[in-house]
């Protein structure tokens, strides 16, 4: 099986035609005419534009939420230990360049407003009640890249910087690093909204429980972002997103075959669904958390084949059912 996932060019063409059908990208009126709208607050001009501490400390004051979640501030003895942190870290040479440089390729945000308010807009139509976070941006010097709370998301702008910059988190692989931008900003986000909606069942610890999981939520994220290519929803490159799918039925029989879907060992499961370069168990070739890509395609088909519509679907905690009523076949 290991020799067989070498990919040849002939196979990524046709391929193409093996790929799930993409929906209508055009987002219904009754979701572009809701009144939501998104602005974004940047606290980087604030927090950078006078990085004196009696200024820092007015800024937490000022916000905090923002102080006590993004910053962390119940790890330091006071507010004001924090706002002093803060300002020798802002004054600091090499901060203060880095926030330049952020400035330089984010000088203007509307794009990612606008991109932001058209989400929040498709979750509204499907969650009536979602209430969209306040949303502010900053520089963290590669702290914290993003900050979900129910009422706050913040994003650390120095992570999202373009992959050739010489500024790069220095414990960040590089294949993790490269999902580190903007075409990716927006679906990592809505990914992580989608949890708050993903129900599960906290007694099964099974790899296709996790796999059910992780598909459900790119199965969301693609909801609601369906302009979006795959591969900035689950991450990876167009050409691994081609391979897996023309090497889908091989990497299915690897999962029958060693009767991995009811594995319980964490060890076992992680190589499937955690973060890695590739999933060497079926092949060097292999992109890494291929469990999670064939789980969206198994709750993919869940929905195409039952009808089912985003809310049942991602109420549904029953990752054995999923699967059973997905009738799921590699492509």
């Amino acid at each position: 099986m290991r020799n067989s996932l070498i990919i040849l060019l002939v196979v990524l063409i046709c391929c193409v035609s093996c790929k799930k059908s993409q929906p209508d990208c055009n987002l219904p009126e009754e979701i572009t005419s809701n009144p939501i709208t998104v602005s974004i607050e940047r606290l980087e001009l604030a927090f950078f534009d006078d990085p004196s501490e009696e200024k820092i400390l007015s800024l937490l004051n000022k916000y905090p939420e923002f102080s006590s979640t993004y910053l962390l501030e119940n790890e330091f003895e006071s507010r004001e230990v924090l706002a002093r942190e803060i300002s020798r870290l802002h004054n600091d040479p090499g901060m203060q360049e880095l926030y330049h440089e952020v400035m330089i390729h984010f000088s203007a945000i509307s794009g990612l407003e606008k991109d932001l308010e058209n989400a929040f807009k498709a979750i509204s139509h499907y969650y009536p009640d979602f209430t969209p976070p306040k949303v502010y941006t900053y520089v963290s010097g590669f702290t914290t890249d993003i900050s979900l709370t129910k009422d706050m998301l913040v994003i650390g702008l120095d992570f999202f910087l373009p992959a050739d910059h010489r500024f790069q988190p220095v414990d960040l692989p590089t294949y993790i690093a490269r999902r580190y931008d903007s075409l990716h900003l927006v679906p990592t986000i809505v990914t992580a909204i989608s949890s708050a909606y993903n129900q599960t069942d906290l007694t099964d610890n099974t790899l296709l429980a996790e796999m059910v999981f992780y598909g459900k939520s790119y199965h969301f994220t693609k909801s609601i972002l369906p302009c979006t290519p795959d591969e900035f929803i689950i991450g990876y490159t167009s050409g691994e997103i081609a391979a897996s799918y023309a090497n889908e039925q091989l990497i299915y029989s690897h999962f029958i075959e060693n009767e991995l879907f009811f594995e319980t060992n964490p060890f076992v499961i992680r190589k499937y669904t955690g973060e890695s370069p590739f999933t060497d168990e079926i092949s060097m070739d292999a992109p890494g958390r291929l469990g999670r890509w064939i789980g969206w395609n198994i709750v993919d088909d869940y929905q195409m084949n039952n009808s089912i519509p985003l809310q049942e679907l991602m109420a549904e905690s029953n990752a054995v059912e999923i699967f059973r009523q997905s009738g799921y076949k590699p492509r």
